[in-house]
């Protein structure tokens, strides 16, 4: 089997010396996962329920998980309020991660996020990995379908792309085709890069962390309190802007979920992290990924 090629080296300990907009020392995109509804359920035609969430599920394969079900309805039914409250108040405009499958079950929910000038970002069709597409035209139409569905349900056609779990083979190339300009499946940098496809192109990366990410409430090696991710958060936010200090400045992302945020018990960790992102003035740039992406191309174009 031959090796995939892999880069280990990046930008090799010399990152581009970044100007961020109004001299800020530091990119911060807030993401938002708009994906309830789209995971796997019996409902939705599946052969098993979701086993990732508030409770590791008891319910056997091929037995329908209303539990479950209700747990991500959640996220909709009273979370995205309470998400859409605080951005609001906190004047923070965020990249919401759709899911075409959720974007179609509530469009009126989605029409409203992007209303209020949040991006609209392509997160595939449901909640599943895109490594799991062995076909590239199955895989093209997935994506085709939930560009198509959030640009009707919007008005907004995404430039940007993200999955759950990792791409396939085809992915990028897939992207590139379909004319969207950014993927964020990138965990391996703290700037964005010109990543390159399968067959040799180049895509922007934008880089998303799963580390800064409420999906830890989840985890047994994660946060338990919202006191924790805060200082989790605040703790990273703090060494990246020292780094910009030092002249070299990064970006950051922290990532929500409309079903562990919006609880009651955690809400106060989204504002309480907005609210020190804006106590830090010009000295960070909050920006959705669009507007990141944007940028770079400007700056560091593909060459």
């Amino acid at each position: 089997m031959s090796r995939a090629a892999r880069d280990l080296v990046g930008y090799g300990g010399r990152p581009p010396m970044v100007r961020w907009p109004k001299g800020a020392l530091l990119a911060v995109s807030v993401v938002v996962n708009f994906e309830e509804g789209a995971e796997r359920a019996l409902e939705a035609g599946d052969d098993a329920a979701e086993r990732i969430g508030e409770v590791t599920t008891v319910i056997p394969p091929g037995v329908r998980d209303i539990g479950q079900e209700q747990l991500f309805a959640y996220g909709m039914r009273a979370g995205v309020w309470r998400v859409l409250d605080a951005l609001a108040r906190h004047d923070v405009k965020a990249t919401f991660m759709m899911c075409g499958f959720a974007v179609e079950r509530a469009p009126a929910i989605a029409r409203q996020i992007v209303a209020a000038g949040h991006e609209p970002a392509c997160h595939g069709w449901r909640w599943s990995p895109h490594s799991e597409f062995t076909d590239r035209e199955a895989e093209r139409a997935s994506l085709v379908r939930c560009l198509e569905v959030i640009e009707s349900v919007t008005g907004v056609r995404p430039v940007g792309f993200f999955c759950r779990g990792s791409q396939s083979a085809f992915t990028r190339d897939l992207l590139i085709d379909l004319g969207v300009q950014y993927d964020s499946n990138a965990l391996d940098d703290d700037l964005p890069y010109w990543a390159e496809s399968a067959s040799g192109r180049r895509i922007l990366a934008v880089p998303y962390a799963l580390d800064t990410n409420d999906m830890k409430f989840h985890h047994p090696n994660g946060f338990v309190t919202s006191d924790e991710f805060v200082e989790y958060v605040t703790g990273a936010i703090d060494a990246l802007l020292a780094e910009g200090r030092r002249g070299a400045p990064k970006m950051l992302s922290v990532g929500y979920h409309l079903r562990i945020v919006g609880r009651p018990a955690r809400i106060g960790a989204f504002a309480r992290i907005l609210e020190y992102l804006r106590s830090l003035g010009d000295a960070v740039w909050i920006a959705r990924r669009c507007d990141i992406a944007d940028f770079w191309r400007s700056e560091f174009p593909n060459r």
